[in-house]
């Protein structure tokens, strides 16, 4: 039987240069979503870095950002080791940020087992989710299994991809069972309509995909190698450069622009015959829009959430949220229903709750206008 990873032989790689659109005006190019204080007094990235903390050292935390945000994420991450923080020249999708992060990781020991998170989730059980991260880590340590964590779906949701699992997979030999259920992945599935979701929740054999992985350096190597030889290729190049943080800034630099923009799903996970699904049985969040804040406020008995000072007549189910910093005053609202009222120290939106996620077209429009640029 094999052993299991020691905690120094465990790293955890978060993917923190998302761009976060669809919280803005709160969240701009330097400070997206994942360095916001929305829910608490910690952001969610520092959230993410708490959470995996009783699992690994934080020598072992990787962060893998971009230019523009790396700033930001020293300033709220001090007790990071420097090199710990790696700024992407450009942003290149979620294949070019793991292959990245197994480079890093791989140079510092070759019989890693790695996590790779997302930095802007909310997951208000940790402990639960400490305990299915512990799991996996287990299990990807003994051989060549490529996991993720597909949580149960509560809902018909549109906006998630879902995964197709089979049977329950047995403990590998000489290992006690493991609290986590873990199965042999049948089917990636793009984000369905709303009959297709329903159908999947009914059926019980569908997981959302939350792009949660953990693998061994090993076996995502021979993932990217067998699947995606071009990224096996950077992977090694950036892995000999790795220990030396100047020399792998001036080769990302060069080689970044051209590697193929491509998710992990899509490169790596829909191809692979030895993807296993872990049970994320925790409350989990993505957290997508302004709209499922509602999720995590505390509702008034018209159904308002507010954040700051609010007072209305006759409004109901609507999303407040007031950031500014200074000459805070109350908001006043009279008849609104459903919508989405943020304020901020330069700006304000006001939006439908079911018009959410187009507030990425605003912020499109936003940056092609010389006047309101500054406002990205």
């Amino acid at each position: 039987m094999k052993p299991k990873t020691d905690s120094k032989d465990r790293f955890v790689v978060i993917m923190a240069g998302g761009r976060g659109e669809r919280f803005w005006p709160l969240s701009r190019e330097k400070t997206p979503k994942q360095l916001l204080r929305l829910l608490g007094n910690r952001s969610f990235l520092q959230q993410a870095v708490d959470r995996v903390l009783p699992l690994v050292p934080i020598k072992n935390v990787l962060i893998i950002t971009n230019q523009a945000q790396a700033p930001e994420v020293r300033k709220q991450l001090p007790k990071l080791p420097k090199n710990n923080i790696i700024a992407e020249p450009i942003g290149r999708d979620t294949c070019a940020a793991v292959t990245l992060g197994a480079a890093l990781v791989g140079a510092r020991s070759t019989t890693a087992v790695m996590a790779v998170l997302p930095a802007d989730h909310v997951i208000p059980e940790e402990k639960k989710f400490q305990q299915v991260l512990g799991d996996a880590f287990d299990l990807a340590g003994r051989g060549q299994a490529l996991i993720t964590i597909g949580i149960q779906p509560t809902e018909p949701a549109t906006g998630y991809g879902y995964i197709r699992v089979g049977d329950r997979l047995p403990p590998p030999t000489g290992a006690k069972p493991y609290k986590t259920a873990f199965h042999r992945a049948e089917q990636f599935v793009e984000k369905p309509h709303f009959e297709k979701a329903l159908e999947y929740v009914n059926s019980g054999q569908y997981r959302w995909n939350a792009g949660m992985f953990i693998w061994s350096f090993v076996a995502i190597t021979e993932g990217l190698q067998k699947h995606q030889p071009e990224m096996y290729e950077a992977c090694q190049r950036w892995f000999k450069v790795a220990g030396n943080p100047a020399r792998l800034n001036r080769v990302l630099a060069k080689e970044y622009p051209s590697i193929k923009r491509i998710s992990i799903d899509y490169a790596l996970m829909e191809h692979a015959q030895n993807v296993v699904v872990a049970d994320g049985a925790f409350e989990w969040d993505d957290l997508g829009a302004w709209n499922a804040l509602a999720r995590h406020l505390k509702a008034d008995p018209e159904g308002n959430c507010a954040v700051g000072q609010f007072v209305h007549v006759d409004a109901a189910r609507n999303v407040i949220f007031d950031a500014r910093t200074k000459n805070r005053t109350p908001i006043a609202v009279v008849g609104l229903r459903d919508s989405i009222l943020v304020q901020t120290d330069d700006a304000v939106l006001l939006a439908h709750k079911s018009q959410a996620q187009k507030v990425k077209e605003l912020v499109k429009r936003l940056a092609a206008d010389p006047k309101l640029r500054k406002l990205v």
